[in-house]
C-alpha cells in the first residue's frame, strides 16, 4: 500500500509543479528521471543498508563531538545559569552554531571548502542538465547558508536573467546550512537530517526543472566565484565567522521567542472562539499532503499541523512541536522529520530577497516579486523528499 501512496505522492508533486510551470514545453524529462532514480537509490542506501547506517553514525558522531567541544566554551561562559533538570535550548542547541561557524570559516580560509564545493558542483552539473553556476550555488547553499551563499557569486548576480536567478534562490531555500545541522541533530534523529540534506540537493533541481525549465548556453555557463578583495589575516577571519555564528544564534532565538509566543496567543484565541487551535485547523489543511507523503491516515492531522507550523514560522518551532509528540508512530515521525529539514518558510523569502538586494538592488526586487513561487517550489521539494524517504521507512 505504501508504494501506491508513494506513486500518488510523486504524481501530486509533479502535477502541482507542472501547473505552475512557466514553460511547460521546455521541460526536459531525462535529467528529471535520472535525478529521481538517484534519490531513490540514495534514500535506500542511507535508510536501509548497513553501510548507510555506519555512514550516518559517523556523520552524527562528528557533530556530537563538535557539539561537545562547543559545550566547553558555553559552560565556561554560562556554567550554572540553566535551571537544574531543565533543557536550556539556547545554550545546548543554538550557541554551538558559533563554534560550527568558526570551523566553516577555517575550512573556507584554507581553501578546502571552495575545492569541495566546486568539485561536487561540477559533478552535479553533469547530472542535472543545468549550468555550473546553479550547481555550485546548490552545494554552496548547503554549506555556507541561504544568505551568505550569494556573496560568493556576487560578480554574476547583476547579470543573471530572472529564470536563472530563481533557480539560485530556490536552491538556497530548499537546503539548510551546515552551521545549523548540529542543532537539528539535537532535535530530530540524525539519519533523517542527513537523508533530507542529500535528497533536497537533487529535489531542488527536479522541482526547478519543472517549474522553471531553461537551457544554459556554453557562453552563459560561466562560474565566477568571488574571492576576498583584501586578504584578511587568519584571526580577522576567525573573529568575523565567530560573530556571524553568534548573529545566527541570536536571530534564531529571537524568531523562536516571537513565533512561539504568537502561535500560543493565536491558539488561545482560536480555542476560545472555535474550540480548536490554529495549528489543529492548519493540520486539516495540510493533512492531504501528509497522506500522500506516506503518513498513516490516523496521524495526518497531527503531521499536517507540524508541517504547517514549519511553513508559517520556521523549522525550529516545528521540530520542537514534533519532539513533544508522544503518540506519533516511528514512520510518521521519520517522514515529517525529513519534511522539516529545509528553509521553506515565509521568513526565508525576506531573508533571501534581502541578501540579494544588499548586493544588487534591482535583482533583490525581482526576487521579492517571485518570493511566493520560491516558497511554493521549496515546499514541493520537501514534500518530494519526504515522499521518497517514506518508501523506505
Amino acid at each position: 500500500m505504501k508504494y501506491l501512496i508513494a506513486v500518488l505522492g510523486l504524481l501530486v508533486v509533479f502535477a502541482l509543479s507542472f501547473v505552475a510551470s512557466n514553460n511547460k514545453r521546455g521541460i526536459r524529462y531525462r535529467p528529471i528521471i535520472v535525478m529521481i532514480v538517484l534519490q531513490f537509490i540514495l534514500a535506500f542506501f542511507l535508510l536501509n543498508t548497513v553501510f548507510g547506517t555506519v555512514l550516518i553514525k559517523g556523520f552524527s558522531d562528528i557533530f556530537n563531538n563538535l557539539l561537545s567541544y562547543a559545550s566547553e566554551g558555553i559552560n565556561f561562559v554560562f556554567g550554572g545559569i540553566a535551571n537544574e533538570g531543565q533543557f536550556p535550548f539556547f545554550l545546548n542547541v543554538l550557541l554551538p552554531i558559533i563554534f560550527i561557524s568558526a570551523l566553516i570559516g577555517i575550512l573556507q580560509y584554507i581553501k578546502v571548502l571552495p575545492i569541495i564545493i566546486r568539485f561536487i558542483g561540477l559533478v552535479l552539473s553533469k547530472i542535472n542538465g543545468m549550468g555550473k553556476l546553479e550547481s555550485y550555488n546548490a552545494v554552496a547553499s548547503a554549506i555556507l547558508g541561504q544568505s551568505e551563499v550569494f556573496i560568493s557569486v556576487k560578480k554574476q548576480i547583476g547579470q543573471l536573467p530572472k529564470h536563472r536567478l530563481y533557480t539560485l534562490c530556490a536552491s538556497a531555500m530548499s537546503t539548510v546550512s551546515m552551521s545549523i545541522v548540529g542543532a537539528y541533530m539535537t532535535m530530530i534523529d540524525p539519519k533523517y537530517v542527513v537523508t533530507a540534506l542529500v535528497l533536497n540537493l537533487f529535489g531542488g533541481f527536479i522541482i526547478a526543472s519543472v517549474l522553471n525549465p531553461y537551457k544554459v548556453t556554453p557562453e552563459e555557463d560561466q562560474l565566477q566565484v568571488q574571492e576576498d578583495g583584501e586578504k584578511q589575516s587568519f584571526f580577522e577571519m576567525l573573529g568575523e565567522y565567530i560573530m556571524d555564528g553568534f548573529k545566527v544564534a541570536i536571530v534564531v532565538a529571537a524568531m523562536l521567542i516571537g513565533f512561539v509566543a504568537l502561535i500560543a496567543m493565536i491558539n488561545g484565541i482560536f480555542n476560545g472562539i472555535f474550540g480548536i487551535s490554529f495549528q489543529q485547523m492548519l493540520g486539516y489543511v495540510f493533512a492531504p499532503f501528509a497522506f500522500v507523503m506516506g503518513v498513516p491516515w490516523n496521524e495526518v492531522v497531527d503531521a499536517g499541523s507540524i508541517m504547517a507550523t514549519k511553513m508559517v514560522s520556521n523549522e525550529f518551532v516545528a521540530m520542537l512541536d514534533l519532539g513533544q509528540q508522544t503518540t506519533m508512530s516511528a514512520r510518521a515521525t521519520g517522514i515529517v522529520s525529513v519534511f522539516l529539514v529545509s528553509f521553506a518558510n515565509f521568513s526565508s523569502i525576506g531573508i533571501i530577497a534581502g541578501a540579494v538586494k544588499g548586493l544588487h538592488e534591482k535583482q533583490g526586487n525581482v526576487v521579492a516579486r517571485f518570493g511566493l513561487k520560491l516558497l511554493y517550489g521549496a515546499t514541493l521539494v520537501s514534500v518530494l523528499s519526504a515522499t521518497i524517504a517514506g518508501v523506505f521507512l
